[in-house]
């Protein structure tokens, strides 16, 4: 897949860039942290989920530094096994709780974020939330929606991948 654009396109607005890295605090917030973790890793990998309740719903989450309502996901420290870090995120953003074994469902490589991110993206049909989670610093807002029911500002990366779980498009090699 080519995207149409590309981080040269930051020096003349990044009009056609995804939509939640378009607003330049975003894009800073982006740059640093993975500044940072390219001197703290080799190579950066993260976790995300496709959490979806007993009546279907896939839960979302909205964050303080980054536009637009993604699935709940982070990135893997050092010594940390992707399942842990999976169970970790989930428990952080949405006070949520896996009861059954996550589906690996696809490896993405996320050149949009860096040159050497990859994101390791799971399907969770057996998960309970605990208690609603309550806003904080890194998440403002969560909740569970209906497929066909998104809220406003759905990354478009939230929405391939529900098409691609669907089965209604194929896996993707990139985020």
């Amino acid at each position: 897949m080519h995207y149409p654009w590309s981080w040269k396109d930051r020096d003349i607005g990044m009009t056609q860039g995804p939509p939640e890295l378009r607003n330049w605090k975003a894009r800073l917030v982006t740059r640093l942290m993975h500044g940072y973790f390219a001197l703290a890793r080799g190579m950066t990998m993260g976790v995300r989920a496709a959490c979806y309740d007993a009546e279907g719903r896939i839960f979302l989450v909205r964050h303080s530094y980054v536009p637009g309502w993604h699935m709940p996901g982070g990135g893997l420290e050092r010594h940390e096994t992707a399942l842990s870090a999976l169970a970790k995120e989930l428990r952080e953003e949405g006070n949520l709780e896996l009861t059954g074994p996550p589906e690996l469902f696809h490896v993405y490589f996320n050149r949009a974020t860096s040159k050497r991110d990859h994101v390791l993206f799971y399907r969770c049909r057996d998960i309970r939330q605990v208690s609603p989670k309550v806003p904080d610093r890194e998440i403002v807002e969560t909740g569970f929606f209906a497929l066909d029911d998104l809220p406003p500002g759905t990354t478009a990366a939230t929405h391939r991948r529900l098409a691609e779980l669907s089965g209604s498009t194929p896996p993707a090699e990139f985020w």
